[in-house]
């Protein structure tokens, strides 16, 4: 039923679809009690399940889910990125959570576009350093190869510093040397994007609590709140509505008894005679 839904939001999103659309991946742990699901352990006290989402990021109010993989919380992000990358014609984005040197260099072999935040104590050698507009945001934006001289990278990568939104500096890895660096910069901050999904699933579907104990329980759970959010993402579609999908879903419990034309006209921006 979500894939079912998912293909419905492409074929509409295909009408204002990006030259290359931006697909956002990250995890968020679901902790769960241990008494109850001792299936799910990875820590001495703790159990928990891990959602690997990727997000596909239309524009700043519309983002929906089009793939995910739920595994127990001890699996490693980098393990489930292999899966999530799989459309040539998207630039990803992920965390430094996802970093691999070797898989870095694969993407790149294969022709997948990425960027993604570096750790700071990664090494880097300098080969070439861009120069930058006197009004760029950007700290410096330079062709380096990655790694130590036991472990680094075939392929070259650019290396970008930034200053985020709280003043903090950020590395940011990427093998796209065809756009700007405030092309980059934004591409990356379109991260936020999946920060506040995880926020919405967790506060507004109440994925924290779960009524069943199996796998199948949990799954099932999950994949009902992506079915939700996938549901208002169509809603928002379907009526060109500009609200987002929180507003969509707050007037939805507030017009639940009232007439299908009541709402799908609020949701629409049209009046009500």
């Amino acid at each position: 039923m979500f894939l079912d839904l998912v293909q419905k939001i492409q074929v509409l999103h295909q009408k204002s679809v990006k030259p290359m659309p931006l697909k956002v991946i990250d995890s968020s742990t679901l902790p769960l009690n241990l008494t109850h699901y001792k299936w799910a352990k990875f820590r001495k006290t703790k159990a928990g399940v891990k959602l690997h989402l990727r997000l596909v990021f239309m524009d700043e109010k519309t983002a929906y889910p089009d793939k995910a993989i739920i595994t127990t919380a001890r699996e490693h992000d980098r393990g489930q990125l292999e899966v999530l990358v799989d459309d040539k014609e998207a630039m990803y984005v992920f965390d430094r959570g996802y970093v691999d040197y070797e898989r870095f260099d694969r993407m790149t072999d294969d022709g997948y576009f990425f960027v993604s935040r570096l750790k700071k104590n990664a090494f880097i050698r300098e080969i070439y350093s861009f120069s930058l507009p006197k009004e760029s945001t950007v700290l410096s934006d330079r062709m380096v190869c990655i790694g130590t001289t036991q472990n680094r990278t075939e392929n070259v990568f650019r290396l970008l510093e930034v200053v985020d939104t709280k003043g903090n500096q950020l590395r940011l890895i990427t093998n796209r040397f065809d756009i700007s660096a405030e092309e980059i910069s934004e591409i990356y901050r379109s991260r936020w994007a999946i920060e506040l999904f995880f926020k919405w699933l967790k506060q507004h579907v109440m994925i924290k609590q779960f009524y069943g104990m199996s796998k199948k329980a949990i799954q099932n759970q999950i994949f009902s709140a992506l079915i939700v959010y996938c549901l208002h993402v169509l809603v928002q579609l379907e009526t060109n509505s500009k609200k987002n999908v929180l507003q969509i879903s707050r007037w939805l419990k507030a017009a639940l008894w009232k007439t299908s034309t009541v709402w799908i006209r609020r949701f629409s921006n049209q009046t009500i005679p």
